[in-house]
């Protein structure tokens, strides 16, 4: 008789999307220091081995359906993390430019300007503005100090001021005006989009909910699905169909600072 855990490999296999490099922070915080060079592989290789393992309790199939599913949630996982992570830089950039402004009005040296907001900021935009301030004190080009992505605004006010003699404190307050914008909708689209993403996520949970239905009626799709090999081709064509559903609605409710 076929175990029933066997339909929940799907939402098994993306649980184990979770960060995996906890353990070497504890071993960080626990002070173990180790003087050999150990080999780790990336975290998308092991989501998608631990989502081939736990799905393998359903067969060839359900391995290549735990694999597939798992590798898609961290895909739209890390997607997040990286919306988050753009919004809070911008954010810090758009809080450290009100101080740099400030500085520039009152009169300040662009290198001391920028080294006072890189006191005050939060990462990255600390390093941004410790990177101007040590590009203006040696009197070099702080256009071509701003390598950080989140720094091109930047790097392209400071252009149009050396080029065109705009004051760059005024430049650099539309650029900061612009980020304030940028952010403000970008909040106001991920409180939009909230809905929708769980929709998204209900919709691709119900195939998993279905088959329990039919289980716990007495159908017997468990044993269809592990026993038959129509039923292993059906495994792995739901779980590319309940992929493809995820990864296209994190592509339409996706907002990215650019």
């Amino acid at each position: 008789m076929t175990s029933w855990p066997v339909v929940v490999v799907p939402l098994a296999a993306a649980v184990l999307v979770a960060p995996v490099s906890s353990a070497g922070r504890l071993k960080a915080l626990q002070g173990r220091r180790s003087g050999r060079v150990r080999w780790r592989p990336p975290e998308e290789v092991t989501v998608v081995v631990l989502g081939a393992v736990v799905g393998l309790v359903g067969g060839i199939g359900g391995a290549l359906a735990g694999a597939l599913v798992a590798w898609t949630s961290w895909r739209v996982r890390r997607g997040h993390r990286v919306e988050r992570s753009r919004l809070r830089a911008s954010t810090a950039l758009a809080e450290g430019l009100a101080g740099f402004v400030a500085e520039l009005r009152s009169g300040a040296h662009p290198a001391q300007a920028a080294a006072g907001a890189a006191q005050d900021a939060e990462p990255p935009a600390a390093g941004v503005f410790r990177a101007i301030a040590s590009a203006a004190a040696r009197g070099g080009n702080a256009e071509a100090a701003l390598t950080d992505p989140d720094a091109r605004p930047l790097a392209r006010a400071w252009r149009l001021s050396s080029e065109h003699g705009v004051p760059l404190a005024d430049v650099l307050e539309e650029v900061r005006r612009d980020l304030r914008r940028r952010i403000g909708f970008a909040h106001r689209f991920r409180a939009r989009m909230a809905g929708p993403r769980s929709s998204a996520a209900v919709l691709a949970a119900l195939p998993v909910f279905g088959v329990l239905l039919g289980e716990a009626t007495g159908s017997g799709p468990v044993a269809v699905l592990t026993s038959t090999i129509a039923g292993q081709v059906l495994l792995v064509s739901g779980a590319v169909l309940i992929c493809a559903g995820l990864a296209w609605s994190a592509h339409l409710t996706r907002q990215v600072l650019t």
